[in-house]
């Protein structure tokens, strides 16, 4: 009974300290402040662009239309990107602009519910204030789409999506968006999009058995997060044969040096760095090189 008795009292420990542990963050109250002053809805769809929201969450030739995409297939299983048009039963229409802004900083959503980092929020969190006002202004006049997408499909213990608290505990950096950035063409500004906005790492940084990206080997190259091909080496040893310019043509119409063209997944990549302004393009060479 005491042998009984004491592994009784040691689940229950168990099940308080999970519980504890994997609570969902709440936005930080000086963000949740900042979030509800006017955002700009023009600088916002550059963000929209720069942070690739329609490859995810649109379907094809409608990027305006967020009723959700593609099924994501990963080694996990698979997630199916949510609607995140206006409409108010179907997608984020209802939200606040401080629930918009703790789910891109702390993955979770309306209802207090952890995101699964399929949603690249590990990256998002990096993003300046202004920018994630600038977003959510701007999403907020595309049309409402009806419509809902299946839940994630993944496997066991990913479908415990309490547990995705303890994910974050071991692999989220301290929130801490920047203030303000750098000018538009420089390097420091091309690093803010590649780990920010554009979260580049996401598919182009190896992961551990967990599925957290392995800073130690930050762009460095990965398998492609559908399990199909390789996201390739873009540190500037990987890019050594690559110049400045030949960059810069890769990402506003996707031809390499060689004449191919990038294909896959960076094909829809391409199409959304295409709306953006060419600084912004250079700034990202220039960090890659860098």
């Amino acid at each position: 009974m005491r042998v009984l008795a004491a592994l009784i009292a040691l689940a229950l420990v168990g099940a308080v300290a999970f519980w504890v542990l994997t609570v969902p963050a709440e936005l930080d109250p000086k963000i949740a402040q900042a979030m509800g002053e006017p955002g700009d809805a023009k600088a916002g769809e550059t963000v929209f662009w720069a942070a690739g929201c329609a490859a995810c969450h649109a379907k094809a030739n409608e990027p305006f239309k967020l009723g959700g995409g593609a099924a994501l297939k990963t080694p996990f299983g698979a997630i199916h990107p949510p609607n995140i048009s206006p409409d108010r039963e179907d997608g984020i229409g209802a939200w606040s602009a401080a629930q918009f802004a703790r789910a891109l900083y702390d993955g979770v959503d309306a209802q207090g519910q952890h995101l699964y980092p399929a949603f690249p929020y590990p990256s998002y969190r990096h993003m300046s204030i202004a920018d994630a006002r600038n977003l959510w202004a701007f999403l907020r006049t595309l049309p409402a789409v009806k419509g809902r997408m299946p839940p994630p499909d993944l496997h066991f213990p990913l479908n415990i999506r309490r547990a995705i608290g303890i994910w974050k505990r071991l692999y989220l950096s301290p929130l801490a968006p920047p203030q303000t950035v750098a000018a538009a063409d420089t390097a420091d500004y091309g690093r803010y999009l590649v780990h920010g906005p554009g979260h580049c790492g996401e598919c182009h940084t190896p992961r551990d058995i967990l599925g957290g990206m392995i800073a130690a080997k930050a762009l460095s190259g990965a398998p492609a997060p559908d399990g199909k091909g390789k996201a390739p080496n873009i540190t500037p040893a990987g890019l050594s044969k690559w110049s400045q310019s030949d960059l810069e043509l890769a990402l506003s119409m996707g031809i390499t040096p060689d004449g191919d063209s990038l294909g896959d997944a960076m094909a829809d990549v391409v199409t959304d760095l295409g709306h953006l302004p060419k600084e912004y393009l250079t700034a990202i060479a220039r960090y890659l090189k860098r």
